[in-house]
């Protein structure tokens, strides 16, 4: 599969590029910086050498002043390294360092703000439906996510059902993260239960087998790996009670399933359901993180249980969006959204469902999934009246 533009902006000045493995981080960076001084640190050779004599990386960016980037590839693997960037940042030689990775854990218990605030930090995502345009096609997301190494390969649920494996051998077992990788693969799959719901540790420590406190310190490990992440309640200026409690989602919707068990008491539609909403979720959070205006992503649930799936905050507005897993639109969909906007008037409703038909209900402009994903680009969110 040929590369494909990605929404994510070049930075013009130093920056880490974080994103979990199979995202195209490295296809990003040839893209843009074609010329670079590329050092991959996944090379053993290459990583043998730079652990023996970091200051190599000095050498090699002082012999080639010709070279406008330096690109470091999974730094992460080598967070002594830097130490060198800091100094030659310092220089000022007119370089740009592209510093990639896929875990921020190491990065930042080794000293990552010793870069002293010198370099931005930019999250690439799986793909967007824009980005695929014709490509995309919802039920293909739906079973394997949207993760460029899965789209690109020739055998996509061969790829997506190894790619645990990957992060578990190479991510967690090789450094040592955590002692039991058994108990970690339980982990996963306990977890795979409370993707799209409200969190409750508990529940998942029992599930797992392993004490409340080491489920917290393996949740940490997941999201330091980018492998997953939560959602806070919406609670600004808030005229109610509301939940306490944070909603979990990996952060690819094909990741999700290879975790997911099926068996006889899991439901298909359950399944699904929880398919879709992080379809949107993963969306959504690319889409905060690739517009103007510091977009933040929520949820909204009362203590009497109204939830709004997605509330998006931000410079452009405050929008409130509802998914559901039918083809349907009924009266108490939209319940939940009228809730929110009697305590946010200004708030922009959308709701996505699995129909075929446009319409505004009650104020409410109800998309189809697909035209709702295919339409959202970056400072761009459908709105009754079209793009704010």
């Amino acid at each position: 599969m040929e590369y494909l533009i990605r929404f994510l902006a070049c930075p013009a000045d130093h920056f880490f590029l974080l994103g979990p493995r199979g995202t195209g981080k490295t296809s990003w960076s040839q893209h843009h910086f074609t010329e670079a001084l590329r050092i991959d640190l996944l090379d053993p050779a290459t990583h043998r050498e730079l652990v023996a004599r970091p200051e190599k990386l000095s050498e090699l960016a002082q012999g080639n002043r010709n070279r406008q980037q330096v690109v470091l590839d999974e730094v992460q693997k080598l967070p002594e390294l830097l130490e060198v960037v800091h100094s030659l940042i310092e220089e000022k030689s007119g370089q740009q360092f592209v510093l990639t990775g896929s875990s921020a854990r190491k990065l930042r218990r080794a000293g990552v703000n010793l870069l002293g605030g010198r370099a931005l930090h930019v999250t690439l995502h799986p793909y967007m439906a824009a980005e695929l345009g014709r490509r995309f096609d919802l039920e293909q997301a739906l079973e394997q996510g949207m993760l460029p190494v899965v789209w690109g390969a020739k055998d996509p649920r061969a790829t997506l059902a190894a790619y645990n494996g990957l992060y578990l051998r190479e991510e967690v077992q090789m450094e040592g993260l955590v002692r039991d990788v058994g108990a970690f693969a339980r982990f996963l799959e306990a977890m795979s239960f409370s993707h799209a719901a409200v969190l409750n540790l508990s529940n998942v420590a029992r599930d797992c087998q392993v004490k409340r406190k080491t489920c917290e310190g393996y949740l940490e490990i997941l999201e330091d790996l980018l492998l997953g992440f939560r959602l806070d309640v919406f609670s600004k200026r808030a005229q109610r009670e509301l939940a306490a409690h944070p909603k979990f989602y990996f952060f690819d919707t094909g990741v999700f399933r290879a975790n997911r068990p099926k068996g006889p008491l899991d439901a298909p539609e359950e399944i699904d359901g929880a398919a879709l909403e992080g379809l949107v979720a993963q969306h959504l959070r690319a889409w905060c993180d690739y517009s103007g205006g510091n977009h933040s992503l929520y949820y909204w649930q009362t203590r009497s249980k109204v939830e709004v799936d997605f509330v998006i905050y931000g410079e452009s507005g405050i929008y409130a969006l509802e998914v559901k897993n039918s083809a349907k639109v009924r009266p108490n969909d939209l319940r939940p959204l009228k809730a929110f906007a009697d305590d946010y008037p200004k708030c922009q409703r959308i709701l996505i469902y699995r129909g075929t038909e446009r319409f505004v209900r009650d104020g409410v402009l109800c998309l189809p999934t697909d035209e709702f994903l295919g339409a959202l680009h970056p400072n761009k969110m459908p709105t009754i009246c079209g793009y704010p």
